[in-house]
């Protein structure tokens, strides 16, 4: 298979995974959870059921792709450094059963709207209550398992580097986005009053570019086929 129909495969992959994590991690919160106010967040919830069941399932898509994607990336990339390319998927592949653990709190948001019975344990202000206790410990374990959304693509960003074959300012946007998701993952765990300083979107920023561009690149312009280097071209590099 030639590397720009191996680097179409990932791009679509990786496509899937940036249009499904946006919905369901940035669209769907957006429009539903306001975090300081538990009754609102209910009966937004209540009142729009299927927005929050579609972002459920929006998110086991985007796990589901996240899983096969550094495979692909894996068969394009393996012959520039094996031993890099090994550690991305180790790095990428571990974060995924985390996720799917994580998202069992969406389904107890779902159980506590929809449990007629424990109206008659709990008074309304609790439901509301367990509710957005729900949705915050989702968020924590988002904030866990970005330690290796991040920690996957310095590997991946050093190979790209390398690759020869996809631009490297890509490269270094990708391994800068690893310490973008590290500094914000120590921020809101050592900071209380961090998501306050409105820098998290800045810092941000290079994995964004860098992820939505490799996504891009990938299923647009494809990769180039690498040349061949001759005996003494190796030996004078």
């Amino acid at each position: 298979m030639s590397n720009k129909k191996k680097a179409r495969i990932a791009g679509l992959l990786y496509l899937v995974v940036v249009l499904t994590g946006i919905f369901s991690l940035a669209y769907v919160p957006s429009q539903l959870i306001v975090w300081d106010n538990a009754l609102v967040t209910f009966n937004n919830i209540k009142g729009a059921e299927f927005l929050f069941r579609l972002g459920m399932v929006s998110s086991l898509i985007c796990y589901t792709f996240f899983l096969f994607l550094p495979l692909a990336l894996y068969r394009l990339l393996k012959s520039v450094q094996a031993t890099y390319a090994k550690l991305m998927v180790i790095l990428a592949v571990v974060s995924v059963p985390i996720s799917f653990i994580n998202i069992q709190h969406k389904y107890a948001v779902l159980s506590i709207v929809n449990g007629y019975n424990n109206a008659k344990v709990y008074t309304g202000t609790q439901l509301q209550d367990q509710v957005l206790f729900h949705l915050n410990q989702y968020d924590n374990g988002n904030l866990i398992v970005q330690i290796f959304w991040g920690l996957w693509l310095f590997p991946f960003g050093y190979l790209v580097f390398k690759s020869g074959v996809i631009p490297k300012f890509l490269g270094v946007l990708l391994m800068l986005g690893c310490f973008s998701y590290l500094i914000n993952f120590l921020g809101f765990s050592l900071g209380s009053n961090y998501s306050d300083l409105g820098i998290s979107s800045f810092i941000q920023l290079p994995a964004t570019l860098g992820e939505i561009g490799t996504c891009l690149w990938l299923l647009i312009m494809g990769a180039k086929e690498k040349q061949s280097v001759t005996p003494l071209e190796a030996l004078n590099n």
